[in-house]
């Protein structure tokens, strides 16, 4: 609950990467569209959790365009992508990293849309879900620094302080720029507003959809 917690400063956003994988021959968005439809239920889409960002994503597509998929929720990013490089369903969504775009690059999973406010410079051809007309699902990850509720808040603006001045670091702006994140700069008002209204507008989303994480 976000009254156990202060938030401190954000550090990146991260795009949300819709791919298949070598079990299915869907080249791109519009063929997925037309092979759930054609088939209800046989795709299945892979997130790293019930409740996840890519699992919201899922849900919201499947509402805006009437379509279902079998949702298959892992425990973490890493298992997930091990089993999709070896097929082990047919799409997945997760968020960028450098290891992901190198598979992409590779040819073991294949990008068919993403979700973020623009094109990604790596992945120039993949449009946005927003770009396909799914805004609703057109999601991006944002990360940053909690505190633990009642840190005080001179505290709390001297870690900010602290944080963005590694944010700011060459080596560390190349690795999230290798990897398609990108930095953010907040200050503690500014990423406690942020966090608030995401969790406003993603409850809503979970209300809707009755989504329900693990225990």
């Amino acid at each position: 609950p976000l009254q156990d917690i202060a938030p401190v400063c954000g550090v990146m956003t991260s795009p949300v990467l819709l791919l298949a994988t070598s079990a299915t021959p869907v080249i791109d968005f519009k063929g997925l569209l037309a092979a759930a439809k054609a088939q209800p239920g046989a795709l299945r889409w892979a997130s790293s959790g019930a409740a996840s960002l890519g699992h919201v994503m899922l849900e919201q597509l499947q509402a805006g365009a009437q379509i279902h998929f079998t949702h298959i929720p892992y425990k973490g990013g890493g298992p997930q992508i091990t089993d999709a490089l070896s097929a082990q369903f047919e799409l997945l969504s997760v968020n960028s990293s450098a290891a992901v775009l190198q598979h992409i690059q590779a040819g073991k999973l294949r990008a068919l849309a993403i979700g973020s406010p623009t094109r990604l410079a790596s992945l120039p051809q993949v449009p946005t879900l927003a770009e396909c007309g799914f805004a609703a699902a057109n999601l991006s990850s944002q990360f940053g620094i909690f505190a633990p509720a009642g840190t005080p808040a001179a505290v709390l603006e001297r870690w900010n302080t602290e944080i963005q001045a590694v944010l700011n670091l060459p080596a560390l702006r190349e690795r999230l720029s290798a990897a398609e994140c990108l930095p953010l700069k907040t200050s503690v008002a500014e990423f406690s507003r942020s966090v608030a209204q995401e969790w406003e507008a993603m409850g809503r989303i979970v209300k809707s959809a009755r989504i329900v994480g693990e225990s």
